[in-house]
């Protein structure tokens, strides 16, 4: 695959020069894979077949009037209509024609369908997803909750789809249809409304909140001490981090949110809405919990149900990306009194995984003029499948979000008989359905899905999770275990709920009363939203279905499913959530910090927040450029969204400048730190050698400690045993143990918690987690300084391997390197497809938990695993001075112009005009496509 870098970018010529190569290679490759049995000659002509058509005349069924379709120099479309209706039509066509292999990929995985299009190997993720009923609960909310008004829209948007299906051959709808036809006689069926709602679930899951740190405490508990897994998840930093929301009280008497701190009758608030009562706040503590014997049969149980549980969760589709610490997101919004415009401006950009095409596809949706009849004039970041607009701006607001990471899951251990489940003194039978997987090439397999009153028993999709063992990790009374536990999950999105409502209601929000409306309705996944309008005024609010739990029970481990005081006791009222509105500080700044001081509110919204370092960073910064009535501009905004910093880098550079180093290779390494700005550029030698020091002091301090459940698969260690707490001498004495995570979701994972972890450590020079048992070629380490040299000499080593001898050839960016693969056929197909469908790599700078927030996981190795999807700059009041950029481009058509021609901009941090008025969509207006009835 050709190599992009962040230094280069090609001209317009040089672009096509390459595709046409491209195509003629791809050619002679494809009529040579005929030549050895695939049955079919592809050329040129096939790759070209599906390519939208953007220019001329179109009939589309079911339109009242004409509607025309705008594209920019970017392939970017501008849909204008004279009714809702139309305009959804349209937009259902026109995602259709750019995007439809990855709308048909994402249903079937929504409805856990996978194997139809891709055979037996999706098996048991499609029971597993079967499990959850995603597209039965989104079957539910389009029945039964979701407006009238909505329903039409969806419909609308789906007859859209269906007419650019209609009479198309699979060949002409994309290449992957062309390639998938070689091995499978799958044919797209017609899209349907509940095909869209049901993405809201995918997106649910991946931003689920705790889940994976809830199973790794529990797995942890097999090997470390309650005290030692308390350390490995220290307290959010207040004093360091500050929250979301800076100010503001709940009002006992009028059970309202204050964002002011006031009285609430004297409240700013502008909503006007309102919210039941409290059924009382969290409880502190945990159901279940590490024993005394952690080496015993009860730990062990626990560890295998668990373990077999993350190998599922691994084998689910990461839609958005890898969930976890690092999975997040930036926003901020700063005043008008604070910025060059006078007006505010309005920052996102969204972390989730490295996708082809991009999870996002921009695009404006305008009536051609506002009314009754036609009601929206919206522009920004949609989802193919879905209608409507995700995150962006209409003519009197703009809004963004980030993940809010509340606690929305929780797993209960489960007391199984083969006639149900225990709750209390009684059986309590299950809820029992039955689901047929269909598989490609014939045949199909049937499978059971049971449940309790807290959820689906996921613990049935895994041969390992049928029984937990003859004990388990219980504080609480439990009843004989000898028949084992099932794991069952209470997730708030398996309850049907009125997002869809909100999207909709959002995109026509005239004022903050209308925003926050909208996001009363947003259930799940539940976000942080930041708000700003043509007024002046900017905004946040908290949504989403957030549960309140029993007493004693804080969803941080496993609660006892037999306990029938266990359940969840109801959802924080949405007037008792938090939000702001032109808080005195003059901006909001949301990056999955902590939403409010736990000190100050009454509720538990997680114990498992991002720990700070990319919002604080944001928020140092915009401080730095308002001291002394500086003001921020558009650019001074995208110039954020690329900083760079290292916060672990400050705190352990100044450590590892100290130590004295002997071996004149390893001092030719720590020399490039001298002098180092902490900064993680592309060409930066000093970050490719600290990142590599800290991802091999966290191998030594933390990862050979873990269990093998949480450490990459394949990589085998001589560690201590299970049941020894120091370290080891003996080589003789140690046991030989093979990780099983997959490398995106292994730990230690080098996000902000373990910034956090390290900084508590770092004055307790003789702490044991600086010990390290002695190998063949090492002397152990007992102190803080003999692991951080150790690790400082291993880094050496492993660069030297990597980049080659001389530590003047480094760079950061050879090392952390992004590779764009296609959904599925990308990332399992064959290697031609592979070749074919997929782009990079590209050299980038950034890193884990920096504002420009390129993740790689350093248990994993230095690969990017999620990225700022997207950039936008929202200049509010004055929207055509808007900047965006997407991760790829418009198109999902593999050798499109489109495919990714944002990607060289979007790796420099550089953004694109964004066009929003009439004449401005005019002015950038190459291709024009009507639509007509």
């Amino acid at each position: 695959m050709p190599s992009n870098t962040t230094a280069s970018s090609a001209e317009k010529p040089a672009r096509r020069r390459g595709r046409r190569a491209r195509l003629v290679l791809l050619a002679l490759v494809l009529a040579l894979v005929a030549g050895v049995g695939c049955g079919a000659y592809w050329g040129v002509s096939t790759v070209r077949a599906s390519f939208p058509q953007t220019t001329g005349t179109i009939k589309l069924k079911g339109l009242s009037a004409p509607v025309d379709v705008k594209r920019d120099a970017n392939g970017i479309p501008q849909l204008y209509a004279s009714t809702d209706e139309d305009l959804f039509r349209a937009q259902g066509f026109v995602h259709a024609q750019d995007r439809f292999w990855e709308m048909d990929v994402r249903r079937h995985v929504t409805a856990g369908r996978l194997s139809e299009m891709f055979g037996a190997g999706q098996v048991e993720t499609d029971a597993f997803l079967r499990t959850l009923g995603w597209h039965r609960v989104a079957q539910q909310e389009f029945d039964e909750k979701l407006s009238p008004e909505s329903k039409k829209y969806l419909q609308s948007y789906a007859d859209g789809v269906n007419a650019y299906l209609a009479g198309r051959d699979n060949s002409d709808i994309s290449l992957e249809y062309a390639a998938l036809g070689l091995t499978n006689d799958y044919k797209p069926e017609k899209w349907t409304p509940v095909d869209s709602v049901a993405w809201l679930k995918a997106m649910a899951w991946d931003l689920r909140g705790n889940m994976q740190d809830e199973i790794d405490r529990s797995l942890m508990t097999s090997r470390l001490s309650e005290q030692q897994i308390k350390q490995l998840y220290p307290a959010y930093p207040y004093d360091l981090h500050q929250p979301v929301v800076t100010a503001g009280a709940l009002d006992d008497d009028a059970k309202k949110w204050d964002p002011k701190g006031r009285p609430s009758s004297d409240s700013s608030d502008p909503s006007g809405s309102s919210g039941s009562a409290s059924q009382g706040g969290a409880g502190l503590g945990s159901g279940l919990g590490a024993g005394s014997d952690s080496g015993s049969d009860a730990g062990q149980g626990a560890q295998t149900q668990l373990s077999g549980l993350s190998d599922v969760l691994d084998r689910v589709p990461a839609l958005l990306g890898p969930n976890g610490n690092g999975i997040g997101s930036n926003s901020w919004v700063v005043s008008g009194k604070y910025t060059t415009t006078n007006k505010p401006l309005l920052a996102n950009d969204p972390h989730l995984a490295p996708q082809l095409p991009s999870l996002w596809a921009q695009m404006g949706l305008h009536c051609r003029a506002v009314s009754e009849k036609c009601s929206f004039d919206v522009s920004g970041y949609t989802f193919s499948g879905m209608p409507g607009v995700v995150i962006g701006h209409n003519e009197d607001i703009a809004w963004g979000f980030t993940n809010l990471g509340a606690d929305v899951t929780d797993l209960y251990l489960e007391k199984i008989s083969p006639t149900g489940w225990t709750s209390g003194s009684r059986i309590r039978p299950f809820k029992v359905r039955e689901e047929t997987i269909r598989i490609a090439g014939g045949g199909s397999k049937k499978i059971t899905v049971r449940e309790t009153d807290h959820g689906p028993l996921i613990s049935d999709r895994s041969a390992e999770l049928e029984r937990v063992g003859e004990r388990a990790p219980v504080r609480t009374p439990a009843p004989d275990r000898g028949n084992g536990f099932g794991v069952a999950l209470r997730w708030t999105a398996l309850d049907p709920g009125n997002t869809m409502d909100a999207v909709f209601k959002l995109n026509r929000a005239k004022d903050f009363a209308g925003f926050r409306a909208a996001a009363k309705d947003f259930d799940v996944p539940s976000q942080n939203l930041i708000y700003a309008d043509a007024e002046g005024h900017i905004g946040y609010q908290a949504p989403g279905r957030i549960p309140v739990r029993a007493e004693g029970f804080d969803g941080s481990m496993p609660a006892p499913g037999w306990n029938p005081t266990s359940g969840w006791k109801g959802y924080i009222p949405f007037d008792e959530l938090p939000y702001e509105y032109d808080p005195k500080r003059g901006y909001i700044v949301t990056a999955n910090q902590a939403v409010v001081d736990a000190e100050k509110y009454p509720y538990l919204i997680t114990k498992d927040y991002g720990y700070g370092s990319r919002s604080q960073r944001i928020n140092d910064i915009i401080e730095s450029k308002i001291k002394d009535g500086g003001r921020i501009s558009t650019d001074d905004m995208r110039t954020m969204q690329t900083d760079n910093q290292s916060e672990i880098a400050k705190l352990l550079t100044p450590h590892l400048l100290r130590i004295d180093v002997s071996d004149p290779h390893v001092r030719e390494a720590q020399k490039l730190l001298e002098g180092w700005d902490y900064t993680q550029e592309p060409d930066s030698g000093a970050a490719a050698y600290f990142n590599a020091v800290w991802r091999h002091v966290l191998k030594l301090a933390f990862g050979n400690k873990l269990p093998k459940e949480l450490r990459i698969r394949g990589e085998c260690l001589n560690v201590r045993p299970a049941d020894s707490t120091g370290p080891v001498d003996d080589l003789n004495s140690l046991v030989r143990e093979c990780g099983q995570r997959d490398a995106d979701s292994a730990q230690p994972d080098g996000g902000d918690r373990w910034y956090e972890v390290v900084r508590g450590l770092m004055d307790d020079e003789d702490s044991e987690w600086w010990q390290s048992p002695k190998t063949r070629k090492d002397v152990a380490t007992t102190t803080r300084d003999q692991l951080l040299a150790r690790a400082m000499k291993d880094a050496r080593w492993e660069l030297t391997a990597e980049l080659g001898k001389d530590v003047n050839s480094w760079s950061w960016g050879r090392l952390h390197q992004l590779t764009l693969k296609n959904q599925t056929l990308g990332t399992e197909g064959p290697d031609v497809l592979r070749w074919m469908l997929n782009r990079g790599p590209w050299n980038l700078g950034g890193g884990e938990a920096a504002v420009n927030a390129t993740g790689w996981n350093a248990a994993g190795g230095y690969d990017v695993i999620w990225v700022p999807s997207m950039r936008m700059v929202v200049n509010v009041g004055d929207w055509d001075k808007s900047r965006w950029i997407n991760l790829t481009g418009a198109s999902g058509h593999a050798y499109s112009a489109h495919y990714t021609d944002q990607t060289d901009k979007w790796a420099k941090g550089e953004l694109l005009d964004w066009a929003y008025s009439d004449r401005a969509v005019e002015a950038a207006t190459e291709d024009t496509l009507a639509l007509r009835p």
